[in-house]
């Protein structure tokens, strides 16, 4: 059965330590491990910090009192995480801002949230996944071995779009700086919207605006087609003049009251249990620090969207149902923020965070990365979205 586990390298486990994985995924203090093996998760990984995702399924005995056993399955799901250091591209970013990526990207995150009493924060109706077995080594690199949960089939109804803004709203009230600290205490973490910032002055400005500013990328044959077919020949200039307002946007959005939200809360992190359709599992936390109210409403809005899961004509409709919700989550657990506040908290880290990045220009510009014209005007289509939204309150 080790033999089987070696697709997880340093982390393929000792027998001993695959009959106690198995005894605390299955509850059962003498089952036997019986076969075992692992898929890798086809899902693209989309963080710096994350090395593999992967799932282990198996097969255990139990025994019944008798000579006779009878066999049950179990699984799990393996994140493997690294320091930005070990990053295959790392080398691909400037060398004077390499040190502070890998400084300010804090690859124990999801680690700590598990080591921490975060769980007991949640509201009813979230939850973590369970924890199995933490391992750490001592080259920057570790792994969580937790629960793999089997998710309800089908799109998001509207209704669980407004539940999972409401719980947001609960949360962020529970979790205001003056009632909890970060997960990873640092000093620059209590500073407001400190990762934001990083985000931006990285993946925005020395990446995005750059190439949205350059004429040839909008000359590339398929995104010429793309804004053609539409007719939307001001995408551009729209774009730069929200570039410019975003300095005075980031100034406006620490000056918002603040709290310790999720930070990457789209729909793909807020996990559906088949048969359970009102509970939501948290995985992947993000962006440490105090961020605007509202923060977490942006990756709600566009996750799905952006993943070509939701059709950008329906971003207006969830964008109204998440506001109401997540005010009516805010004001259960006491946290008094008027609607404009949140607004813009939401509006305004939703420019920031994914406006400029909604484009997927890498994949139109770099060899080996395929993607469908039909897409591509999808992705058109989500950015004018969202440059119409945000141009509302920014």
């Amino acid at each position: 059965m080790t033999i089987a586990l070696e697709p997880l390298g340093r982390d393929a486990l000792t027998g001993d330590d695959l009959t106690a994985l198995v005894r605390t995924v299955t509850g059962h203090p003498e089952a036997d491990p019986r076969d075992v093996r692992v898929e890798p998760v086809s899902y693209p990984i989309g963080t710096p910090s994350t090395e593999a995702l992967l799932r282990v399924f198996g097969t255990a005995t139990l025994p019944t009192g008798s000579p006779d056993t009878y066999i049950v399955e179990w699984s799990c799901f393996v994140k493997k995480l690294q320091s930005v250091r070990h990053w295959p591209f790392i080398a691909m970013v400037p060398e004077p801002f390499r040190e502070s990526l890998i400084q300010d990207l804090p690859w124990q995150l999801e680690i700590a949230v598990h080591r921490s009493d975060l769980g007991d924060l949640l509201p009813d109706g979230m939850r973590l996944p369970e924890a199995y077995r933490i391992d750490l080594y001592d080259d920057d690199r570790g792994t969580i071995w937790m629960e793999n949960v089997v998710q309800e089939p089908g799109p998001w109804p509207m209704e669980r779009f407004e539940r999972a803004a409401y719980l947001l709203g609960r949360l962020s009230a529970r979790r205001q700086p003056h009632l909890v600290e970060p997960l990873l205490p640092r000093g620059k973490r209590t500073r407001p919207g400190y990762a934001l910032r990083n985000y931006t002055n990285g993946r925005v400005t020395m990446s995005a605006l750059p190439a949205l500013a350059d004429p040839e990328t909008w000359r590339h044959p398929m995104l010429a087609a793309a804004v053609c077919h539409l007719g939307d020949h001001r995408l551009r200039d729209d774009l730069l003049a929200l570039a410019d307002r975003l300095p005075a946007v980031l100034d406006a959005l620490d000056a918002l009251p603040q709290c310790y939200q999720h930070g990457d809360a789209s729909p793909q992190n807020l996990l559906v249990p088949q048969g359970r359709p009102d509970e939501f599992v948290v995985i992947d936390w993000g962006f440490d620090c105090p961020q605007a109210v509202g923060f977490d409403l942006g990756q709600l809005l566009v996750g799905l969207a952006h993943a070509g899961e939701l059709a950008p004509e329906a971003l207006p409709v969830v964008h109204k149902t998440i506001l109401t919700a997540f005010m009516a989550g805010l004001a259960e657990d006491g946290m008094t923020a008027t609607e404009q506040q949140v607004l813009y908290g939401y509006l305004g880290s939703l420019l920031a965070r994914a406006t400029f990045t909604a484009l997927p220009l890498e994949q139109i510009t770099q060899p080996g990365n395929d993607i469908s014209q039909a897409m591509l005007e999808q992705r058109v289509v989500l950015t004018r979205t969202l440059v119409s939204l945000v141009s509302t309150v920014v």
